[in-house]
């Protein structure tokens, strides 16, 4: 099964943008009368046949419509960005096809990142999206200063972590997170929080986490929040 996504789509008729008509025509070799699949990234999946096969407006028929029920759960990574932004991009594209709900890129005292461009990382959402046959496009927010995190009254609802570097850390993140909730879990940059961030975030009520005996690289503590959580949640 080949995905497409286009936003906002009216049935009965899709005409592709130029990226995906392109892909659709020169890439697959698709042709008018073929049945392909589209999804708007919000949950719907539509099954279409190829009125027009054209590399830069592709014209489709809505057959079916299928929605997709949300999970049970959900998966908030707040996590300060990697010095390179290949190894960002490279954790960006594993979450999405493992199936997170929101990244938020954090600004902390250590960052040796304070910009990003979340463009290519966009990019790199929907593409894993379609490979890995997901319909819903996780929301990607732009970079916020780990205060306005700490201090938004948008998470009380949530289980709240922060994993950090301490040989000390008894309870693991798979052992106390509970089953179908919502999770915000904090990651820090590759120096780590600062002591100071760390006890503002366990005065907001964050739980500090172990993710392991092994010190892993920021981009691999992300990847490996989400598996647990999704593995908790199977």
């Amino acid at each position: 099964m080949q995905l497409f996504f286009q936003e906002n789509i009216t049935p009965p008729l899709i005409t592709l943008e130029p990226d995906e008509s392109k892909h659709l025509c020169r890439v697959l070799r698709k042709k008018q009368g073929d049945h392909v699949f589209v999804t708007n990234g919000a949950g719907l999946l539509f099954e279409c046949v190829i009125l027009e096969a054209n590399p830069k407006k592709t014209s489709l028929k809505v057959l079916n419509t299928t929605e997709v029920e949300e999970d049970s759960f959900h998966i908030h990574l707040a996590i300060a960005p990697t010095k390179s932004p290949d190894r960002m991009e490279w954790m960006v594209e594993k979450i999405t096809e493992i199936g997170f709900h929101e990244l938020t890129l954090l600004q902390t005292v250590n960052s040796e990142r304070s910009y990003l461009k979340t463009d290519r990382l966009e990019k790199k959402i929907i593409s894993a999206c379609k490979q890995s046959l997901k319909y819903r496009i996780p929301t990607l927010h732009p970079i916020a200063k780990l205060d306005e995190i700490l201090g938004s009254g948008e998470f009380e609802d949530y289980q709240k972590f922060i994993a950090y570097v301490d040989e000390h850390h008894e309870q693991h993140l798979f052992d106390i997170a509970e089953s179908r909730g919502k999770y915000l879990v904090l990651i820090g940059p590759e120096g780590d929080f600062d002591p100071v961030e760390i006890q503002k975030a366990l005065d907001m009520g964050f739980k500090p986490v172990s993710l392991g005996k092994a010190r892993l690289r920021t981009e691999t503590a992300g990847l490996a929040v989400i598996q647990m959580l999704q593995t908790l949640n199977r």
